[in-house]
């Protein structure tokens, strides 16, 4: 747990933040795409008490603010197409440094856990200088047990800054689940030619390459099925068959089985049978080179999260939204979608960037547009 000045109780933060009041047409249907402008935290709460959104969440994507003490602005060219009510193309000012940065960050994690399900997760992006303080306060929010990842993401090509460190041309995402019965539909990333020749050496007759693994796992079950006698041999000391005998048996008669010329017994698996190899924890997705907002991150990124941690229908929710990168993501995969931001540049540039999707999605792209009075 870490410590600081001025750091609230859960109780404290639940009670006492104030909701929002929303301004816009709200729909009828259960649960209708949301793009929201406002305080996040005050929208949340909303959400959780008036909308009965408490528990309903399957996926949490944030892109929050790094601590770095900047503004952030809509380039030349983006803003000459944007009006602004205030007249300024300031996407966000990210000014929140330290203790107050991190309570801030700590107040919505807990609201965030208030509204997702039992079987969501949450892939938050941060960088390297703040995120190791973030990853202790997700470590008390969701839990030790509950972390999953620490993925690294590199967001660029190599530098050559002179500066008396090392190049830095990565980020980090945080991936933590709510409990231990979580949405994972375990991607996977598509064998080279060089893989292909390393992990599949052997060649059957028809020509088909081949590898073998064993038959038997960790884990003695001396009294289950798997822990019997199959054709006079039994499991390692230790172990178990990988499946019952009478599933060994078809295997066996299907040719699937490579006996060695001392007896011993291996599943063949072809590489033409296989969906590729399991997806890593460092990911190179570099973002837009000309993005339509500052920090827009990668499609591609978001669609893999999405894809890896939640199913179609399911919801997904983004509370600092930005460009809507999140939203765009889950719309082309069928899923429900809520954005937040206060920023009116961010709000603008999603709805450009919504409206602009092509008709053949699985949907058409309807949402209601709320505003914080």
């Amino acid at each position: 747990m870490i410590s600081y000045d001025n750091k609230k109780t859960e109780q404290e933060i639940l009670e006492n933040i104030q909701k929002a009041t929303l301004k816009g047409a709200v729909s009828k249907h259960v649960f209708r795409n949301k793009l929201i402008q406002g305080d996040n935290l005050r929208v949340m709460k909303t959400l959780i008490e008036n909308h009965k959104l408490k528990g309903k969440i399957d996926l949490v994507y944030i892109d929050p603010p790094f601590a770095t003490n900047g503004d952030f602005r809509i380039s030349e060219d983006r803003a000459n197409t944007i009006s602004y009510a205030n007249g300024d193309a300031i996407a966000y000012s990210d000014t929140l440094l330290g203790n107050k940065f991190l309570e801030f960050l700590r107040e919505r994690l807990i609201l965030l856990r208030e509204l997702m399900s039992d079987k969501a997760s949450i892939y938050l992006h941060i960088d390297y200088k703040i995120g190791h303080y973030v990853k202790i306060i997700m470590d008390e929010i969701f839990g030790k047990k509950n972390f999953r990842n620490d993925i690294t993401r590199i967001k660029c090509n190599p530098k050559n800054f002179d500066r008396k460190a090392y190049g830095n041309i990565k980020d980090l995402i945080l991936f933590y689940s709510k409990s231990n019965n979580l949405i994972w539909n375990d991607p996977k990333i598509p064998f080279t030619e060089e893989d292909i020749v390393r992990l599949f050496k052997k060649v059957d007759k028809d020509g088909r390459k081949y590898t073998t693994i064993p038959l038997h796992a960790p884990g003695e079950t001396e009294n289950g099925k798997t822990g019997q006698i199959w054709k006079g041999l039994k499991p390692p000391k230790g172990r178990h068959w990988r499946s019952d005998p009478k599933m060994l048996e078809k295997w066996d008669e299907a040719g699937l089985i490579e006996w060695s010329s001392s007896g011993i017994p291996r599943k063949k698996i072809y590489a033409d049978e296989r969906n590729g190899k399991k997806m890593q924890d460092i990911w190179k997705f570099k973002d837009p080179q000309y993005p339509t907002y500052p920090t827009e991150k990668s499609l591609d990124l978001l669609k893999l999260i999405i894809s890896a941690s939640s199913n179609e229908g399911d919801s997904i929710l983004d509370c600092f939204c930005g460009s809507g990168t999140t939203l765009i993501a889950a719309q082309s995969l069928n899923r429900r979608w809520i954005g937040v931001d206060n920023s009116e540049a961010a709000i603008k540039v999603t709805q450009k960037r919504l409206s602009a999707l092509p008709s053949n999605l699985f949907t058409k792209v309807e949402y209601e547009f709320l505003k914080q009075d």
